[in-house]
C-alpha cells in the first residue's frame, strides 16, 4: 500500500508493519534492510523528529559496533542511497534534492559519475552521501573528493547516518505532514 502523506505520529503503532515499511521507504531510501526497523514504530511516536532520532541513535550504535550482524544491515541501508546525479531515484526525498542538481552545470554529469565511482571504489559497500539541498554541484564536488581523500570509512558511516538525520529534519521542519 503507498503511502505518500504522513499521518500523525502518535498514529505509527496502529498501523500494519507493511504499512510502517512504507513510512520508512517514505522518510529514507526504500531498502529490505531499513524494514527491520519498523518495530521502533509500533509504539507510537510523538513526533517524526523523535523517531528520525531514535533510529539515528540506532544506526549510530550498528556503526560503533561494527562486528555485529547489524553492521551487516547498516551497510545495506547506507548503499540503498541513490549515487550523486543519478537519474532513477526511488524516494521522493532524494528526488527533490537531485532536481536541484540536474539543473546546476557547475560540474558535469561525467565528473559526478567519476568520484562515485572513485568512491564506492574507496569505500566498498557505501554510497557518497550528503546533504544537497541549496549547495551547488562545485561545494558538493570538492566535498567528495575531500573525503575521498581523507580514507575514513568509519567516519563516513557516520556522516551518512547524520546526513540522513539532518536532511529529514530539515524536510519535517518545512512540511511537517
Amino acid at each position: 500500500m503507498p503511502i505518500t502523506q504522513l499521518p500523525p505520529a502518535e498514529h505509527l503503532g496502529s498501523l500494519s508493519n507493511a504499512e510502517r515499511a512504507a513510512i520508512l521507504d517514505l522518510l529514507f531510501e526504500p531498502s529490505d534492510a531499513m524494514h527491520t526497523l519498523t518495530d521502533m514504530l509500533s509504539g507510537g511516536s510523538s513526533s517524526y523528529g523523535a523517531m528520525i532520532g531514535g533510529i539515528r541513535s540506532k544506526l549510530t550504535r550498528w556503526a560503533d559496533n561494527a562486528s555485529t550482524g547489524d553492521s551487516r544491515l547498516l551497510d545495506d541501508i547506507l548503499a540503498s542511497h541513490p549515487r550523486l546525479g543519478e537519474k532513477k531515484v526511488d524516494s521522493q526525498q532524494s528526488r527533490a534534492e537531485q532536481a536541484q542538481l540536474q539543473e546546476d552545470t557547475g560540474a558535469d554529469e561525467e565528473v559526478l559519475s567519476k568520484l562515485n565511482s572513485l568512491y564506492e571504489e574507496t569505500f566498498s559497500g557505501l554510497r557518497y552521501v550528503v546533504f544537497v539541498n541549496g549547495r551547488s554541484r562545485s561545494v558538493i564536488v570538492k566535498d567528495m573528493e575531500g573525503r575521498i581523500k581523507r580514507r575514513d570509512i568509519q567516519l563516513e558511516k557516520y556522516e551518512a547516518i547524520n546526513v540522513r538525520g539532518v536532511s529529514l529534519n530539515y524536510t519535517m521542519d518545512a512540511d511537517p505532514q
